[in-house]
């Protein structure tokens, strides 16, 4: 193994048992699966929804 070797680790997604969800655990982005959580978090930071409804 290199010393440019990144682990890599799960966002929040990992705990979803959808595939399209799981395929994107890894994914650098933080994402929220759809839930009251990231609709809270949204509100509270004054930030808008990006909703994915998939591409695969």
């Amino acid at each position: 193994m290199s010393s440019n070797h990144v682990t890599r680790k799960p966002n929040r997604l990992i705990h979803e048992k959808s595939p399209y969800l799981l395929q994107h655990a890894y994914n650098p982005v933080d994402w929220y699966p759809w839930s009251p959580e990231a609709f809270q978090k949204a509100k509270r930071e004054g930030k808008p929804i990006f909703l994915s409804i998939g591409y695969s």
